[in-house]
């Protein structure tokens, strides 16, 4: 067991160093503490690195109940706080580790101030993943937040009117209305369907037709990050075999 546990820790370490280059000292001895206690498997998208910090994922909770043999989770909308017509949801989970376990409960909310543009109209089941996210994190003491639980578009601030020199200036920086940056947006999906990052640059690039991603207006890079989205979701296959044709571009040229 200690060996596989070792062998686990070194592809962990491994594969962050390939994806994300240098770790720093205090999220390597964070990835060994998930590796090790939990057994996380970046390979197989327990755990991303966002902004610096470790989150952990949707499917790597369910992978923890499952090697932990959970004995059920119970999920239930909380009607009195649930508003459909506004897409407003709050739900109950409530997980049991054991028959016996009186369970541990987490809730979650969700609506269209408080999740990404790309999932306006799921908020119900943005709420319901929230909520067993929270559970699990309790029953299993997991400390780090989950990426489900992120909110990418927080409630705007209306003590005055916004500035105009502010807003150009976060604009300039990929910031919009309290959205997150597209670049942390566009690294969020890499990781999330483990892409290639050059290849993804250069089908940006091609898709805003520009030299480089970096000439593209924040328009064409918005479109491009919800057709990214899109594709990724809906067939990822064919999303990898379109990044991989722009692989074999430099040699037909050259």
């Amino acid at each position: 067991m200690r060996k596989q546990t070792d062998n686990h820790l070194r592809q962990n370490i491994a594969l962050a160093r390939k994806q994300i280059g240098r770790l720093g000292k205090q999220n390597c001895q964070a990835l060994t503490s998930l590796s090790q206690d939990h057994g996380f498997s970046i390979a197989l998208g327990d755990l991303l690195l966002l902004d610096g910090k470790w989150y952990v994922t949707h499917t790597g909770l369910i992978r923890l109940a499952n090697r932990a043999r959970c004995s059920g989770i119970r999920v239930q909308p909380m009607r009195e706080f649930c508003d459909a017509s506004v897409s407003r949801w709050v739900f109950r989970a409530t997980v049991y580790k054991s028959p016996r376990s009186r369970g541990f409960v987490g809730y979650g909310d969700a609506d269209p101030s408080n999740v990404s543009s790309l999932v306006h109209g799921a908020e119900m089941r943005v709420a319901e993943t929230r909520a067993v996210n929270r559970a699990l994190r309790k029953a299993y003491g997991i400390g780090l937040c989950s990426v489900e639980e992120l909110g990418w578009a927080p409630r705007a601030n209306t003590a005055g009117p916004p500035d105009q020199r502010k807003t150009s200036m976060n604009e300039k920086k990929g910031q919009h209305n309290g959205q997150p940056r597209l670049r942390d947006r566009l690294c969020l999906l890499i990781r999330q369907h483990q892409l290639d990052a050059g290849l993804v640059k250069a089908y940006a690039a091609d898709y805003c037709g520009t030299a480089t991603l970096r000439d593209a207006s924040r328009e064409q890079v918005e479109a491009f990050i919800n057709k990214l989205a899109e594709s990724a979701a809906t067939d990822r296959n064919a999303l990898i075999c379109h990044l991989n044709s722009y692989a074999r571009q430099p040699e037909a040229n050259s």
